[in-house]
């Protein structure tokens, strides 16, 4: 890197992490990541920062980000819940990403993305906290897309998915 980068205060970190966050919404993903990283430099477990990371991560599949980039945060993300449902997300927003952008011979891997997606959301469903039923949500939401767009679903069972997670 040609720049030496500039370090953040750690009494800078909460109002970092709301700007970071902010960013995801204004869908500037790029932002986010970069804010996220100033955090976890100072601070390298965040659990915010890792989780915020993680997401701008996934909303940058559209422009080339791999999953492999995003599978190492998750490993840092701590608690069987976050990995499961976490790995959900991975899972379900690469196939959403492949979905927009390629023909009609991604339907095989978006449909077996998906299944693992909706795998790791049943997962974390006995793992989650009390009154928390997000991985249903997702789970659901998967569901949906598979039922809405049958053409994804594959000619014949496949039997590994697209991604292994460890």
């Amino acid at each position: 890197m040609p720049f030496d980068l500039k370090p953040l205060s750690r009494e800078a970190i909460p109002g970092a992490l709301a700007k970071a966050e902010r960013y995801r919404l204004l869908n500037e993903p790029m932002q986010a990541e970069s804010i996220c990283r100033d955090i976890l430099a100072v601070e390298p477990d965040h659990p915010e920062a890792l989780v915020t990371l993680l997401l701008a991560l996934t909303e940058q599949f559209d422009r080339g980000i791999g999953m492999q980039e995003t599978l190492e945060v998750l490993h840092r993300i701590r608690g069987a819940y976050n990995q499961c449902y976490y790995l959900g997300i991975i899972h379900e927003r690469r196939a959403l990403a492949l979905f927009r952008h390629s023909d009609f011979r991604s339907g095989q891997a978006v449909h077996s993305l998906l299944r693992e997606a909706m795998k790791s959301y049943e997962d974390a469903e006995p793992l989650r906290p009390h009154g928390n039923d997000d991985a249903l949500l997702r789970w659901n939401a998967c569901a949906r897309f598979l039922g809405r767009i049958p053409h994804l679903a594959p000619d014949h069972p496949v039997a590994e998915p697209a991604v292994l997670s460890e």
